[in-house]
């Protein structure tokens, strides 16, 4: 009878599932976050976050996203739990979350951490400071969400995608402006040296035009004075046209010999896997003969 009991012992504790240890992490505000359990409810505040937890293949987890969250699609039918005007942490609480994923941009960190914590729900922040930075996250999303393991294949296969593209680098890199928005007062918005978009662009192969700009916002005149051989403008054909037939574009030399390109804002300007896509395109394209 002995036997037959601690055979019986054996079987149940061989089909036990294993308890699963708290994860302990630290974020990109060097906060310490402990996730006792693997989340299945994840609330992924800005786009960005929403593609690295859809780029580990937990799309199903994602439970609510903010309003300006498009990609996949499949995520636009999920409850919004915020845009423009800020986040609800109604809404929030609402969707049972047991993880929550911010970036410190539009106070959502400062409006989010504080009571959600309060409530018990772990909350990562993440930052997107360099190309290098975005990899990092998809490996601490995977590690935040149970499946660290995914998150190093996927951060390593977009890694190795970025290393050929640098190897095949031209030695002499074209000197590129990045447009990336437009403003009331006639300035527009560059891509910075200093920013994760400026970094793609390193990546892509080219060098800033406009380096040492430690502002966002320049004048047209100062992108014509800086006389980049490319002209790169996030957004679509027909408002890059609208853009350089105003006065004093085409005396930028990229204008005038047809070097004004376009590029996708969502592989720019969202610090997300898509990025290596669009460093991708843009690497080609600066390899252009007619360059």
């Amino acid at each position: 009878m002995r036997r037959v009991v601690l055979a019986l012992a054996g079987l149940i504790g061989a089909a036990a599932p294993a308890i699963a240890e708290t994860v302990r992490l630290t974020d990109a505000v060097g906060r310490a976050v402990e996730i006792a359990q693997p989340p299945q409810r994840i609330v992924p505040i800005f786009a960005s976050n929403a593609e690295l937890v859809a780029a580990l293949g937990l799309t199903d987890r994602i439970v609510g996203v903010e309003s300006y969250t498009r990609f996949p699609p499949e995520l636009t039918q999920k409850p919004q739990v915020g845009g423009r005007l800020g986040f609800s942490v109604d809404a929030i609480v609402a969707q049972r979350p047991d993880l929550l994923i911010v970036t410190p941009a539009r106070q959502a960190m400062h409006q989010l951490i504080d009571p959600m914590t309060r409530l018990g729900v772990p909350v990562v922040v993440l930052l997107a400071r360099s190309v290098a930075e975005v990899m990092d996250n998809l490996r601490l999303v995977g590690r935040a969400a149970g499946v660290p393991e995914r998150g190093e294949a996927v951060a390593a296969a977009l890694e190795a995608r970025l290393a050929g593209i640098e190897k095949a680098a031209p030695v002499a890199r074209p000197r590129v402006a990045m447009i990336t928005g437009r403003l009331g007062n006639g300035l527009v918005l560059i891509a910075r040296a200093d920013t994760y978009t400026g970094d793609a662009i390193v990546k892509a192969g080219g060098r800033h035009a406009l380096e040492r700009s430690v502002v966002a916002h320049v004048s047209p005149e100062a992108i014509v004075a800086a006389d980049p051989d490319v002209l790169l403008f996030a957004g679509t054909k027909a408002d890059l046209d609208a853009l350089v037939a105003q006065p004093g574009w085409q005396l930028a030399r990229a204008v005038r010999d047809g070097r004004a390109y376009t590029v996708a804002r969502a592989e720019f300007l969202i610090p997300g896997p898509r990025t290596v896509d669009g460093i991708e395109k843009l690497a080609a394209l600066l390899r252009r003969p007619d360059r």
